[in-house]
């Protein structure tokens, strides 16, 4: 416990909170961090940059009133400025700025109230922030693109970057992505170091997406500084407030130095998950509380080991919450929650005659919705757990509400969602006893490609070409620049052939469907090909064609069946899409599944007995119009269904 209480000192442009750990100063009335003291250094932040650039909240947002504003970046700058507690144990001051309809157009229509709090004893402070959007007709109809905090730390100070155990090291410096130090590729994002300062750097690619986590596993990324030994983390213990589910991938860390803490993004996923309001629509919402720590080493020892400390604070954190400490009543606390407990089986019976219990499978209170709506949902809560290998699962401290149950379960395609809402209150402890899962399924596999877990990661990713190289990723080869390039190299001329039987989904089955590069450097579209053979065919009976998608942008999936030619395909998925995946080196986007009923008397064999699938996606505007595949079955007739 710190000797001193935590102190609060006011000024007329700066407010200042203070525990004898560290000195966070906020621009009063506009609530923007603008320094941070810690173990000697008086500021963390950027000095070089304008105090309205060093630690903010903001928000990108359109109007959706017809008047053609649209992607408006815009810092929430308070106007009014309170204090919430004052004590020697904690002190919460609060910057708000209120929102009407003079403002329309200008400001995003949202009340926004940011809150800050210091805790005695405590070596970093708290921040979350309320929004809301009133219920009247005066409340402009908005979409919401991206919410997120967003420090940026000095650059002659913090260079050792760690965002997990396996995408740590020293960075780039900001000036080696400048004209001269820095050649961009195909996208603003991704730069060629040509003349870094640091030689060790010269000839590899910077980009931020490579940094990217899933939100599973963003919990803590932050920055090192050796002179002074001392580390910025931030920490977020809860994934409650953040969209998208278990799996939306987010930025966190990168080149700047910056630290982001994203709340609503729709990278990876594009417009699905862009929350649109109404007019007059209510909404409110609280984001956060995040945790920024600021921890240090001893002279002589290892600034490196500040991760491994970081992280042990993280599940501190994490054991914490919720917090009892926020004050606004809009934040409830553990008592005023409810939990729920089960067990989720599968049913196949062409797997296993019995129900099998689903171990790692993710389990979830989201929204009531279609099944499988939660990975789309980005208006409200989400609430999730894995089971154990018995198929247990708990959920604890859930905010009160309706809700539907959601699963998935690695190994199987599909989502499960109980019929019934589930109606949390405070205090409540409900078993939901023992749920069955029965995954889309007609009949007995014929064959298979891939592992059904919704990523693309089993497939054949290329090595990247020497030339744009980042050496972090050298056993991480997905999070590599150009790979969509590849393809080309691998396939000039002709497309993907996959024989069931003898080809290898690891070695032979391309992680992304994308356009093959001309030689005049222009786009076409690819036509893959799997070629199977099939004995005993029922020319009446109907075969069933599972395709599970793990991600596509701008894209079309046609399926024909021995005649590539043919105008109409057997199905099409439309144009599906927006996830951007590719470039941003993810494995995956937003799941897609889908179910193509195929008449036995299609099944004609080709030459050599072969019966040949047509996979073809013909858009090619963009070298990034493509589709990742998770898993495809070919399953038997349906009178093959066992008793």
């Amino acid at each position: 416990m710190s000797p001193i209480g935590v102190q609060l000192l006011i000024e007329d442009h700066h407010v200042v909170i203070d525990n004898g750990i560290v000195q966070v100063t906020i621009s009063n009335p506009e609530g923007i961090v603008t320094g941070i003291r810690y173990n000697g250094l008086d500021n963390v932040l950027e000095i070089l940059n304008n105090e309205s650039d060093r630690g903010y909240w903001d928000v990108v947002w359109s109007a959706l009133d017809g008047s053609g504003k649209t992607g408006l970046f815009e810092v929430i700058k308070a106007t009014s400025f309170k204090v919430i507690a004052e004590s020697e144990q904690l002190v919460e001051i609060s910057f708000s700025r209120p929102w009407d309809p003079s403002l329309k157009g200008k400001l995003v229509p949202l009340n926004i109230d940011k809150r800050f709090i210091l805790v005695r004893g405590c070596s970093g402070f708290y921040t979350y922030a309320i929004y809301e959007h009133l219920g009247s007709q005066e409340w402009q109809a908005f979409s919401l693109a991206e919410t997120r905090v967003a420090f940026k730390l000095r650059k002659d100070k913090f260079h050792y970057m760690a965002v997990s155990d396996d995408r740590r090291r020293y960075m780039p410096l900001p000036d080696d992505r400048s004209p001269g130090r820095g050649q961009p590729l195909a996208y603003p994002e991704a730069v060629l170091l040509v003349d870094p300062v640091e030689p060790e750097f010269k000839g590899e690619v910077d980009d931020k997406y490579q940094y990217t986590c899933e939100n599973r596993n963003l919990m803590v990324h932050g920055w090192i500084s050796n002179d002074p030994p001392i580390g910025f983390w931030q920490i977020t213990p809860s994934d409650e407030f953040r969209t998208g589910g278990p799996l939306k991938q987010n930025l966190c860390s990168h080149v700047g130095p910056t630290c982001l803490a994203v709340f609503v993004g729709a990278h990876y996923a594009g417009d699905d998950l862009v929350p649109k309001f109404g007019q007059g629509e209510a909404w409110k919402k609280v984001f956060g509380p995040v945790f920024i720590y600021l921890n240090s080493v001893m002279d002589g020892e290892d600034p490196l080991t500040l991760w491994d400390d970081a992280k042990t604070q993280m599940m501190i954190e994490v054991k914490s919450w919720p917090y009892s400490f926020p004050a606004s009543e809009d934040f409830p606390k553990s008592n005023q929650r409810g939990n729920i407990c089960g067990k989720l089986l599968v049913r196949d019976r062409f797997v296993q005659d019995n129900d099998m219990p689903t171990n790692g499978a993710y389990v979830g209170l989201a929204q009531p919705g279609e099944v499988g709506s939660w990975q789309r949902e980005c208006k409200d809560y989400q609430f999730w757990t894995k089971t154990d290998e018995n198929g247990v699962f708990s959920i604890t401290n859930i905010r009160t509400g309706n809700y539907n149950i959601y699963a998935w379960v690695p190994g199987f395609i599909g989502d499960y969602r109980n019929d019934d809402a589930i109606t949390i209150t405070a205090g409540c402890d409900i078993n939901v006893g023992t749920l069955v899962y029965e995954p889309p399924r007609s009949g007995p596999t014929l064959w298979d490609i891939g592992i059904p877990d919704r990523s693309a990661a089993e497939f054949f990713v290329p090595d990247p070409n020497p030339q744009y190289v980042n050496k972090l990723f050298l056993d991480q080869p997905q999070k590599q620049y150009g790979l969509w390039e590849q393809y080309g190299e691998l396939y000039p001329d002709g497309d993907l052939i996959f024989t069931i039987g003898d080809s290898d989904y690891s070695k032979d089955w391309f992680y992304a469907q994308v356009p093959r590069r001309r030689k005049d450097k222009s786009y076409e579209g690819t036509t893959w090909q799997i070629k199977f053979k099939l004995e005993n065919i029922q020319q009446t009976a109907t075969y069933t064609l599972r395709i599970a998608l793990a991600g596509a942008s701008l894209a079309e999936l046609q399926v024909r069946v021995n005649d590539r030619n043919k105008v109409r395909p057997l199905f099409t998925t439309g144009l599906i899409g927006r996830d951007n995946a590719i470039p941003r080196h993810g494995i995956h986007g937003l799941y897609w599944l889908y179910t193509v009923e195929v008449l036995g008397s299609l099944l004609v064999k080709e030459e050599k007995g072969d019966i040949i699938f047509y996979f073809t996606q013909p858009r090619s505007q963009s070298p990034f119009q493509a589709i990742m595949y998770d898993y495809i079955r070919l399953e038997g007739p349906k009178s093959d269904v066992p008793n």
